[in-house]
């Protein structure tokens, strides 16, 4: 409790005068308004001027400054961690995940081994923190595969892995188990697709959902993408997302390994080339460059750095890489670290003009 300078209005004009002493910013926001049968009580930060008071007096007639015991309002808990607080031990608080990525409606966290046992704690806490989640699932394994999938434990909410993502006004149905997805790469989306030009033909060839390929035919009337992805289920989702967005006209899907499709049916015909696969992408360097046209394109080189090495020799390897195609890379307007994937290590990006 504390006592503090005020303002005493009568109650037909409390909400006028909470708004007037707001906008003079003299409404002390951290107490609790009091009120009795005839009048409200508004804490003030301090004493109003004389130019002050007759502004609120032109909204609040017969108000007067006045001194008043007022309560402070409880801080609203806005973090998964402050829920925690009370419930876990110091060094246990220490070792709680930082960062949580949101799909959809789920919520995916990384739960430290000396936390494993408290992984539904954890889980319900992010759900109560988060109102717009009804998920929670805690990563159990690293991603691997031909397919780029991870294992996950459901820790609070739906037994689900499946979702609808909101990303740069498309939508997207995601199933984490089935097919890779990171909203992380978000602005990488944005960045590529606001680089195609009108009339261009673009090759995405590890489409997965579609994330690179639907908002590209989002953003641009004439344009054609040919998604390619070996994963069944991920085409199976991309087709989905195809027509949820309705791009079914401009985003052709293709499933099957990008150097076969390269060689079957797209052989010259790219004006640019999505390379999201930093795990393997240097082995498919002389497919992108097959599939560029005769005169060159664009290229979107994705792969990971680790701190023993640099942004310029991830740029040699590359350039060496199209070289050996018998392509040539003529400038590499733009390369940067993309996001951390693990300790000491980074994916990259570089985006490559090659003739």
């Amino acid at each position: 409790m504390k006592k503090r300078v005020c303002l005493k209005v009568p109650k037909r004009y409390g909400e006028k005068a909470i708004v007037a002493a707001n906008k003079l910013k003299i409404f002390d926001r951290a107490l609790k308004v009091q009120r009795d049968e005839g009048f409200v009580y508004i804490p003030l930060i301090r004493r109003p001027s004389e130019k002050e008071f007759e502004t609120l007096r032109n909204q609040a007639p017969n108000c007067s400054v006045s001194t008043n015991i007022f309560s402070e309002k409880k801080k609203p808990i806005t973090t998964f961690v402050e829920l925690l607080a009370d419930k876990l031990p110091p060094h246990l608080l220490a070792s709680l995940p930082r960062s949580i990525d949101f799909v959809g409606d789920i919520a995916i966290v990384e739960v430290p081994p000396e936390l494993e046992t408290r992984k539904e704690l954890i889980g319900e806490a992010i759900l109560k923190a988060h109102k717009n989640v009804h998920t929670v699932l805690a990563k159990a394994g690293a991603v691997s595969g031909t397919y780029r999938l991870r294992k996950f434990d459901v820790i609070a909410g739906e037994p689900k892995t499946e979702t609808v993502h909101k990303e740069h006004g498309c939508r997207y149905c995601v199933d984490l188990a089935k097919a890779y997805f990171s909203p992380r790469l978000s602005y990488e989306h944005n960045r590529v697709a606001s680089l195609v030009k009108e009339g261009e033909t673009v090759v995405d060839f590890f489409a997965g959902v579609g994330p690179f390929s639907i908002l590209i035919a989002k953003k641009h009337e004439k344009v054609k993408v040919y998604a390619i992805d070996v994963n069944p289920n991920a085409i199976e989702l991309l087709n989905k997302n195809i027509r949820l967005n309705k791009v079914h006209n401009k985003v052709h899907p293709i499933l099957g390994d990008a150097k076969k499709i390269v060689e079957k049916r797209l052989f010259s015909v790219a004006d640019r080339v999505i390379m999201n696969l930093p795990e393997k992408a240097i082995e498919f360097v002389d497919a992108a460059c097959k599939a560029l046209k005769p005169e060159g394109g664009t290229v979107h080189f994705y792969s990971f750095v680790k701190a023993s090495d640099s942004m310029g020799n991830l740029t040699q390897k590359f350039v060496s890489a199209v070289e050996s195609s018998g392509r040539t890379v003529e400038k590499v307007p733009f390369s940067r670290l993309v996001r951390a994937t693990a300790p000491y290590e980074w994916q990259a990006v570089l985006d490559a003009e090659i003739r």
